[in-house]
């Protein structure tokens, strides 16, 4: 039978590896979301080009500038996240971020119909996915880690 104080270590250890993963991954989409931002800010034709070519005679300068900034807040929090893992609260945030993108893509794809199945949007749509599932991951290992951490205390 294996020693709990060992079995705790090993588990310890692979959250932490999985957790470190999870804030690279967080870095990187916050990284390419960045990019995304300065060329939504540059030439609006890059939405109607690459995201919503299901009727790009809709995307306009100030809806690219607006879907901009939205990109710009999301690589902010999601960055943030990545820093300060542990944060439940900005954790959840970050994974909300996720599921608006994912809603968002959907809607566009299936219910607006301004967005076809491209790269562009498949992209998008996986990126969102893995990250909740990563995410949805990474705080069942939060919680275990809160767990060991309150019953180390008492």
């Amino acid at each position: 039978m294996v020693n709990p104080q060992i079995r705790l270590r090993l588990a310890t250890s692979k959250m932490s590896r999985f957790l470190n993963v999870l804030r690279s991954w967080l870095v990187m989409v916050s990284i390419i979301a960045m990019g995304n931002t300065v060329q939504s800010f540059r030439d609006h034709s890059f939405l109607s080009e690459k995201l919503y070519t299901g009727k790009p005679g809709l995307v306009n300068g100030l809806q690219a500038r607006t879907f901009g900034i939205w990109t710009l807040l999301s690589s902010v929090i999601r960055c943030y996240c990545a820093v300060d893992i542990r944060n439940k609260t900005l954790y959840n945030i970050t994974l909300l971020t996720f599921f608006i993108a994912l809603g968002h893509f959907l809607s566009e794809l299936f219910i607006y119909g301004t967005a076809a199945a491209t790269i562009g949007v498949l992209a998008p749509l996986m990126v969102a996915s893995f990250s909740i599932l990563g995410m949805l991951i990474g705080l069942q290992y939060l919680e275990v880690e809160a767990t060991s951490h309150n019953k180390k205390r008492n």
